[in-house]
């Protein structure tokens, strides 16, 4: 059996996309150079992880997920050796690089794509998933509802339908075809994880898994796909036995241990904890994500990636209409936050109208589940988003630095600003930056380093003490341990904006040293039992060790 990296059990985990992250050329748009400028913040943070947003060839017409060239990158970013500086530094550091890698579809813009329209009888024609006529159920699969209307789309010049899961732009490659397999997967996608695992990178994030191991037109799988995991991994393994490859998988969460089985993948987003940490903030019920985690397969390696926002809508399809939009009652009641029928554009601050202390207590829990935290750049800070950008888009702003001009992303005029901006309003960078929230001891990032650094010094009992849910006779509560070898970590959160108590049974004995590491409340110990009182929305994370 392969072992899961500790590097990975124990990381955190740095989510950032280098067009918003910071410009280091000054044409307005967030570069290589400008992440190397910013490269000693992050380790400040504690981040021990980066996983970037697609760098490679594109048109910018879905922020680098429309891939014209795997083996360029994007010209706007950057060059290869910016790349190989940010490696080395990465590694000077002892921080980890993933990449993403888009291979569910290119763009209609490939020049995969160009041959198989101008040669319609070659082996790049079956690249793609091709029909002659429009199926009757042609909105099966759609991802992009209220955007797209078909997964089919007419291309005149062939006189057929190639099928997309996403945008119209971005055809999907026909992996289930035998043939397709033996001539794109042992070269061209190999080819591909062969030339960036060479640079010195340590993995990847797979886009779109489960949409990439589907039947899709009249070509159904022949055997297991999940078997192209194994031959993935195997690819990055060769360069390095601790890389890692990790994915996205909005599937039912009984469908988890099948992707994360030995040989395939590393880690796997927690989609299903993620829509019942939502239920729980909409409910104030810390209880409806406890009985979520009674459902959730449990992985001793902690191979769940753990989020709040990440660069796409909050999408909430793990839940059942009814919750679904109880939680667009509470953080999207106007219907342009609502997105695809089924998720909510925007960020976490906005939801809970700015509200720091519930922003803090959902940042305590994403570093307190079991599993890998992943914060999106932003998050430590508090930023909001831009509803007048247009679908995904109004998340992705560019990051905010300080109150300077530009918000110290970048030099350039305001107006050659290549990348979106919030200047107005209480999320403008005039009132939320990093340069303030640092300056500040009781700030959002300030706390946010806190439960990193715990994170880190405590690494042994996040990644290998026993996990258990407590019960707090109180579904306002939310409480957690971590067990290991006559220490354990009690973390209670509150959900609700009142002073609530608890008494929580514990396993060890009653000689028991008792430290805050983290939050507060009234917290007392006596008969096996850690009694607290937490005000409205707050947390405590409390070190319990045996002296026996």
């Amino acid at each position: 059996m392969l072992a899961i990296p500790d590097w990975f059990k124990n990381a955190i985990v740095y989510s950032l996309d280098v067009r918003g992250f910071k410009d280091g050329n000054r044409d307005g748009l967030g570069d290589l150079r400008g992440l190397l400028d910013k490269f000693d913040y992050l380790v400040e943070l504690g981040a021990t992880c980066i996983w970037l947003s697609p760098i490679f060839g594109s048109y910018g017409r879905d922020d680098g997920y429309d891939v014209v060239d795997y083996y360029e990158i994007d010209a706007g970013l950057g060059d290869f050796d910016d790349f190989q500086k940010l490696v080395e530094r990465a590694k000077a550091n002892d921080v980890k690089l993933l990449l993403d890698l888009v291979i569910n579809h290119t763009s209609v813009d490939h020049p995969w794509f160009k041959r198989a329209v101008e040669q319609p009888n070659s082996l790049y024609y079956d690249y793609y998933i091709w029909q002659k006529e429009k199926p009757e159920n042609d909105k099966e699969d759609l991802v992009f509802k209220t955007v797209e209307d078909s997964n089919w789309e007419y291309h005149p010049t062939v006189d057929a339908y190639f099928y997309h899961t996403f945008y119209k732009h971005q055809a999907d490659l026909n992996i289930a075809s035998p043939r397709v397999q033996t001539e794109i997967l042992q070269t061209e996608i190999l080819k591909i994880i062969d030339f960036w695992m060479s640079t010195g990178i340590n993995g990847f994030r797979l886009d779109a898994v489960p949409h990439m191991l589907r039947n899709k037109g009249n070509t159904p799988f022949d055997g297991d796909p999940s078997a192209l995991l194994d031959t993935w991994n195997e690819a990055i393994k060769k360069y390095d036995s601790q890389a890692i490859l990790i994915g996205e998988a909005d599937v039912e969460p009984e469908e988890y241990p099948s992707f994360l089985k030995p040989g395939k993948l590393t880690g796997l987003f927690n989609f299903y904890i993620n829509n019942y940490s939502f239920l729980s903030f909409a409910t104030e019920r810390g209880q409806v994500l406890l009985d979520a985690l009674q459902r959730l397969p449990r992985a001793d390696d902690r191979q769940y990636l753990n989020f709040l926002r990440n660069h796409d809508e909050l999408d909430l399809e793990q839940l059942t209409e009814k919750e679904r939009q109880v939680v667009f009652k509470h953080f999207a009641p106007d219907p342009s936050m609502i997105i695809y029928d089924r998720g909510i554009r925007r960020r976490l601050p906005p939801m809970v109208d700015n509200n720091r202390q519930r922003i803090k207590l959902a940042m305590s829990l994403l570093f307190a589940l079991p599993g890998t935290p992943v914060i999106r750049y932003g998050e430590e800070i508090g930023m909001g988003d831009d509803l007048n950008l247009p679908e995904r888009r109004s998340v992705r702003t560019a990051m905010q630095w300080s109150s300077s001009e530009n918000a110290g992303f970048s030099d350039a005029t305001p107006q050659a600003m290549q990348y979106p901006l919030i200047r107005d309003g209480s999320f403008s960078y005039h009132h939320i930056n990093v340069a303030g929230e640092v300056a500040h001891p009781t700030s959002l990032w300030n706390e946010v380093k806190n439960m990193i650094s715990i994170r880190r010094t405590e690494y042994h009992l996040f990644a290998e003490g026993q996990f258990a849910s407590l019960e707090t006779n109180n579904e306002a509560l939310f409480a957690i341990s971590y067990e290991l070898e006559k220490r354990q970590l009690v973390i209670v959160h509150n959900f609700k904006g009142t002073t609530e108590n608890a008494e929580i049974a514990l396993s060890m004995h009653d000689q028991l040293d008792v430290t805050v590491h983290l939050g507060g409340g009234l917290i007392s110990t006596a008969n096996s039992q850690v009694k607290v009182v937490l005000p409205g929305y707050t947390y405590s994370w409390l070190l319990l060790t045996d002296k026996n």
